[in-house]
């Protein structure tokens, strides 16, 4: 058997983006014709875009996408490909692959499994194709078969998985075709980013090419598509149990494609210079965060980015990201093109911190209980990577809100009876100059609410949380503390350095209280150690308890404490993580109720489970 040049493509595609969308598909056509590609898979849903939410369940969105279908296919010359798309049959909406080949179309698969965990909610638009049967559809006044199909092309017999498909186990479509002598797989895909998620992937894609005897070919969706979920652009290609093709992950690119020359029956050595290296997590994070926050930006229009900088860890991850966002996107794109797809060509800045100082705001807003040092950190960092550095003091709001209060109330205002109030007023007197200088700038309000913090709501509402974007609020503290001491010492932020010596601190009380987070919650490694068990895992106190205190992290009586507080904390705040700003999905899980985590706002906070947990036995 001869070799085959077979790709898989990734695109950056927003809804609605009609135009843009098609245009990007043929860029990638014209480019697989030049390159002289034969079979090709292109990501699902990449006609419309995966995130069109419920704009699936009208009749005119599936129906628009179609319409664009021929323009597609005259570009297929010589190509085997599908276009992914939404088709409606017999009044029902499925999520399809539409099989072409030399301009002719050969008939539609359908997706037989619908995402229904963590961040999906495929059943609510699609239906899913009964395995083994095959029906008829008219496109373009033709009749064409859909369902459950196998295609021929040469030496190859060709079948589908549409991404969740994949991940079926034992009752997978690769189960049953690899009995209808399928040797090559093709899996469109739209599978959300999430920190060293790559390992599932390739290990799913390299067993299934070993244990059903084909080629198998990945290929998924790229970038910041629609707000929240970030896409990541991999492709991988495998044989008997081999990748021959990886790329690297997380381009800025508009789209990418990428091939390899490989028979049914190969037995050549894969080259290793087409299989790209698996990044460490720390530094997915940052080149994934700053992806995200570069299509957010361009895809609202917005003129750059404004964060309160307090001199904390939230605040400085978020700042970095920003940096790394303009070092990548011009190491990617070259900063002409960088400046262009921001909106920014009229830009005559010339170096990197240039740039971002043209793009980013940053500042200090203190107050009686601020330290200088904190002050210091952050002027230190806005500096070393170049962004706008303001500083004022918000006492005066402060002092007038607290006045009118306690003419109100007739009483004094005090640390011992009024301490949340006081705290509180103290960030949301915060949040309407930054604001302003927002709205003034045109730019996208950053809020650095992290997940810890969003678990037991440790966030002043309408203050800290403030803001158009949380970039890291699927993060965890103890992660993005690790993290910030990597980036100075690896990455070259070396303006982290005062930031990394401080312990996390609100700066809310008085400064002789010497405040920190991990007082007034508990210490951040035990925090995510019990997070994961209860909300990844959704286990109860008890199971909770019972599972840690093997671990021996600290003794069972402070164990306790601190298991009770998590969960009641959880409990109570589920309205703040109701109005957290849009989060990027990061990690293997978040606590954005509008993506992963629902939880009643009302509830028994756990009282009985905890009763239970208090009368074990140590």
């Amino acid at each position: 058997m001869r070799k085959y040049r077979v790709a898989g493509a990734t695109v950056n595609q927003t809804p609605l983006d009609w135009k843009g969308n098609v245009s990007r598909l043929k860029a990638i056509l014209e480019g697989a014709r030049k390159t002289r590609v034969e079979l090709l898979c292109l990501p699902e849903l990449s006609i419309t875009g995966y995130g069109c939410e419920d704009l699936f369940l009208s009749h005119w969105l599936p129906e628009k996408a179609l319409s664009y279908l021929p323009e597609l296919i005259e570009e297929t010359e010589g190509i085997f490909t599908s276009f992914n798309l939404p088709l409606r049959h017999e009044n029902r909406l499925y999520n399809t692959a539409v099989v072409v080949h030399n301009k002719e179309i050969k008939g539609v698969y359908a997706k037989q499994y619908m995402a229904l965990d963590g961040v999906h909610y495929e059943p609510r638009w699609f239906n899913p194709w009964p395995v083994g049967v095959t029906s008829s559809i008219e496109l373009m006044g033709v009749n064409y078969p859909i369902g459950d199909l196998t295609f021929d092309f040469e030496d190859w017999k060709i079948g589908f998985e549409i991404c969740e498909d994949a991940w079926r186990g034992a009752d997978r479509p690769a189960c049953r075709l690899i009995d209808r002598g399928v040797n090559l797989i093709l899996n469109p895909s739209a599978s959300h980013f999430a920190m060293q998620k790559t390992k599932e992937r390739i290990a799913l894609v390299e067993s299934s090419s070993k244990n059903f005897n084909c080629t198998y070919v990945y290929a998924n969706l790229l970038g910041n598509e629609a707000g929240r979920m970030i896409y990541d652009g991999e492709i991988i290609i495998a044989q008997q149990g081999s990748t021959y093709l990886r790329n690297e992950l997380l381009s800025f690119q508009p789209y990418r494609l990428r091939h390899v020359d490989i028979a049914p029956d190969e037995t050549s050595i894969p080259n290793k210079e087409f299989v790209a290296p698996i990044l460490p997590k720390n530094l997915e994070f940052p080149k994934a965060c700053a992806l995200a926050l570069y299509d957010y930006m361009r895809k609202s229009r917005s003129q750059g980015f404004t964060l309160s900088l307090s001199g904390g860890a939230d605040s400085a991850t978020c700042a970095v990201m920003v940096a790394e966002m303009v070092r990548l996107g011009i190491h990617q794109l070259g900063k002409e093109s960088f400046l262009k797809n921001i909106h920014k060509s009229d830009l005559e800045a010339k170096t990197e911190k240039e740039v971002v100082n043209s793009l980013f705001n940053t500042a200090y807003q203190g107050t009686k209980n601020s330290s200088q040092t904190t002050l210091n950190a952050a002027k230190t960092l806005a500096d070393s990577i170049g962004a706008k550095f303001y500083n004022w003091e918000i006492d005066q709001p402060v002092a007038s809100y607290t006045e009118t209060i306690e003419r109100v109330l007739d009483r004094e205002l005090t640390w011992d009876k009024d301490d949340l109030a006081l705290q509180n007023i103290q960030a949301r007197s915060r949040s309407p100059i930054i604001w302003m200088l927002t709205n003034i700038t045109n730019t996208l309000l950053i809020t650095t609410s992290n997940r810890s913090e969003g678990d037991v709501g440790y966030a002043t509402m309408d203050g800290d949380t403030s803001g158009s974007i949380a970039p890291i609020s699927s993060v965890d503290k103890d992660f993005i503390r690790k993290w910030l001491k990597f980036a100075e010492d690896e990455m070259g932020y070396s303006g982290l350095a005062a930031i990394n010596e401080l312990p996390p601190t609100a700066e809310l009380r008085p400064i002789s209280d010497k405040q920190t987070d991990e007082d007034d919650l508990m210490p951040y490694h035990i925090m995510v150690e019990i997070e994961k068990l209860a909300i990844l895992d959704r286990q109860s106190p008890v199971e909770v308890y019972q599972e840690l205190k093997l671990a021996n992290l600290e003794s069972s009586d402070l164990l306790k404490t601190h298991i009770r507080k998590f969960y009641l904390l959880w409990s109570r705040n589920q309205w703040k993580r109701e109005r957290l700003a849009p989060a990027f999905h990061l990690d293997e899980f978040n606590v954005d109720p509008r993506t992963w985590c629902r939880f009643p706002i009302l509830s028994a906070s756990f009282y009985e489970e905890l009763a239970e947990l208090e009368a074990l036995a140590d």
